[in-house]
This record gives structure tokens, C-alpha cells and sequence, in this order.
């Protein structure tokens, strides 16, 4: 892994850590392993390193108070036992660090929270004020008031695309994802965890498989999931075994048994992360394959001319995907228009568009500064 070797002191890293890791079976939390990955973070914190922590764990816990041996289908159960287990996980972080003088700091999210600029920004904010106190922001999913109605639509799905989610908001350096997953495993190959990812191809995906686990959510197919999110935000990834001893140092320092994902050499600016990867798209645009390279190579706007039609409904500022005449997806963005005006509009020059709206200063159907390229 010496494509990382020379980071053994970045400035922000944010770990997460899965059920599997925190848990000894049957829901029981394994406080000497808690106690040892708490240790690891206070002596990174002791140089100088900020760490937000993203921790699984709270529905395995409830599911070991109420003595579950599978976890619930039932929303409504699920957010029982998220609300049994997530106070007794925070007593748990909390007692790991006190021997070091850290003191923890709950942080429950929802897309939704993510979703609303104003809310993304709130969150960041808080966030950086945690870390300039000193203290170990604690992330999880709200499981608990997630909504039934809203659950589907606006759940992460598992801690994994959280972790990047937030390391994407922080700006850290390192993402680290701890499980029972000793890295990502070349079945069809060598049998060997890959040390380096440099790209994230389809032949990389190929090689993930899900999780069997009755307290987890995911598998290698959400790490890679979460890998391709920070790595375009320019986090390096790390996705390593928590049964290793001093396993963060280790990575950290290029000895680490694992697999590295190279950051993108050039990340996206905050708006276009926040428009590609913290936002749920309410429908999409069809365009010709002219417009395609329009966006793709000349980095220009989406103008009416270049649109062949609307699936979905939606409002002008609203969130769409963008696709090409094959139906793939290759850019998301801010729409100018509303569905149902983007549907009178396509195909049509400027000088009409321009005719039909002669007050509004932007005709785009999405500007080149509210767009990024998939």
C-alpha cells in the first residue's frame, strides 16, 4: 500500500465502523476492541490529526436488548430498536474515551438533512465547530424518526455511503472503513486482497459481493459504493479488517493490511459535490446525442435545443439527472425549468425560448455552473 505511505499525519480522517466490528455476537459490544480503536484515535488526535468517527452498531445493540435474532423488516421495528441501542452505543463511546480526556459528540443525520443546501451547510459548520472544541463527533444514521413514508426515498441504506458522505462534507483527507472484511478480495483471480485501487472499474465492482450478516447492512458492494463518492471528492480510502491490532496507525503509515483507493487527482468543487452525491433526483432530462459532448468535452450548459424530453415531474430548481439516447445517466444538475416547461421548450432554438420567456434573464435548462458530469 505505498500509495499511502506518506500520510501518516493527515489532518482529517474520518473512520467508520461496522456492527461486525463493534459487536462480539448476538449484539454484545466488544469493549476491549471499542477500547483499543478509542486509544488508536486519541493518540492520532495527540498528533494533531481531527477524527469524526461514523459508527454502526445502534439496531444490532436493541436487537441484543430485546434478545432479536434477525433484524426486522418492519420499519417501525427498526427504529425501535435503533432507539433502544443508540444510547447505549453513545455510553459505550463515551466511556472508551474518557480515560483519555475526549469527550464524544452525538450526531444523528437523515438524507434529508443532507438533501437542503441551508441544512448541508448547518451541518458542515457544526461539524467544524466540534472538531475546533476538540472533541469526537459520533455519527450515525437516524434510524429512529425516519419515516415510514419517507424511509425508502431518503434512507443512506447502510453507514457505509454515510461515512462518505460526511467525509465528502469534512473534507478529509482519509476515509477509513473498518469491518469484518479483511479488504477488497480478487475472487476471480489471484484469490489475494487487492492492495491499490487506482480506478474504480467494472471489473473492481465485479469483485464486491453483499453481506449475510443478520446486524448488518451492505457488504463490499456499499464500500465500493462509498469508495467511488470520497475518492471523487479526492478522500483516500482505506477498507481494512477492525480485528487487526493497531490497524488505523498501520494503514495510515502504509503497513496496513487492506485496500487503498487512490483520491481522484481532481476533486469536485463543494456545490458539485453536494449537487452530484447529496441529492435525490426528482426526474430527468433526455438529451441528443449532440448535446452530449456539449457538456461532456466543451463543459457548457444544457440548452432546450439539445433536449428530446422530461420523465418524472418536477419543479425549476429541483434536482434532475440528465441522460444521453442511450438512457445512461452522465450528469446531474439544477433544472432551470419545470418539468412541464422543459417539455414545451425541447428541441427549440434560443431565439424561441428567449420569445416565450423575454423577462428572464437565463434560459438554460441547466446552467453549466448548477451541472456536473457522472
Amino acid at each position: 500500500m505505498t500509495k499511502a505511505s506518506s500520510t501518516s499525519t493527515p489532518r482529517r480522517v474520518v473512520i467508520k465502523l461496522g456492527t461486525g466490528v463493534l459487536t462480539s455476537g448476538a449484539g454484545q459490544l466488544d469493549l476491549a476492541r471499542i477500547a483499543a480503536v478509542c486509544r488508536e484515535i486519541a493518540d492520532l488526535r495527540g498528533r494533531g490529526t481531527e477524527v469524526i468517527v461514523v459508527s454502526s452498531g445502534a439496531v444490532g445493540l436493541g436487537m441484543g436488548a430485546l434478545a432479536l435474532a434477525r433484524r426486522p423488516k418492519e420499519i417501525s421495528k427498526k427504529q425501535a430498536c435503533a432507539a433502544i441501542g443508540q444510547s447505549r452505543l453513545m455510553q459505550t463511546w463515551q466511556a472508551g474515551f474518557a480515560p483519555h480526556d475526549l469527550i464524544v459528540a452525538q450526531v444523528l443525520l437523515t438524507h434529508e438533512d443532507l438533501r437542503a443546501r441551508e441544512r448541508y451547510l448547518g451541518i458542515k459548520q457544526c461539524l467544524e465547530q466540534l472538531l475546533s472544541y476538540g472533541t469526537i463527533p459520533i455519527i450515525n444514521e437516524n434510524d429512529t424518526v425516519s419515516a415510514a413514508e419517507i424511509h425508502a426515498m431518503l434512507k443512506f441504506g447502510d453507514n457505509d455511503t454515510l461515512s462518505a458522505l460526511v467525509a465528502s462534507i469534512a473534507q478529509a483527507e482519509h476515509l477509513i472503513i473498518l469491518s469484518t472484511a479483511p479488504g477488497l478480495i480478487d475472487m476471480k483471480g489471484t484469490g489475494e486482497i487487492v492492495p491499490v485501487v487506482e480506478r474504480i472499474t467494472p471489473e473492481i465492482e465485479a469483485m464486491a459481493g453483499g453481506t449475510t450478516s443478520e446486524t448488518a447492512v451492505g457488504g463490499m458492494i456499499s464500500k465500493i459504493s462509498a469508495a467511488k463518492v470520497a475518492t471523487r471528492a479526492g478522500c483516500g480510502v482505506f477498507i481494512a479488517s477492525g480485528s487487526e491490532p493497531e490497524i488505523i496507525a498501520r494503514l495510515l503509515s502504509g503497513r496496513g493490511p487492506g485496500t487503498f483507493f487512490v483520491p481522484s487527482g481532481l476533486p469536485l468543487d463543494a456545490k458539485k459535490r453536494w449537487l452530484a452525491y447529496f441529492q435525490r433526483p426528482t426526474g430527468t432530462v433526455a438529451i441528443n446525442e449532440r448535446a452530449v459532448p456539449v457538456l461532456r468535452e466543451q463543459g457548457r450548459s444544457l440548452l432546450a435545443v439539445g433536449v428530446t424530453g422530461v420523465r418524472g415531474e418536477f419543479a425549476a430548481g429541483e434536482i434532475v439527472n440528465i441522460a444521453g439516447p442511450d438512457n445512461a445517466i452522465i450528469a446531474r444538475g439544477k433544472a432551470g425549468f419545470s418539468s412541464e416547461e422543459i417539455r414545451v421548450l425541447s428541441g427549440r432554438q434560443g431565439s424561441a425560448v428567449a420569445s416565450l420567456y423575454p423577462s428572464r434573464k437565463r434560459l438554460e435548462v441547466v446552467h453549466r455552473n448548477d451541472l456536473v458530469l457522472l
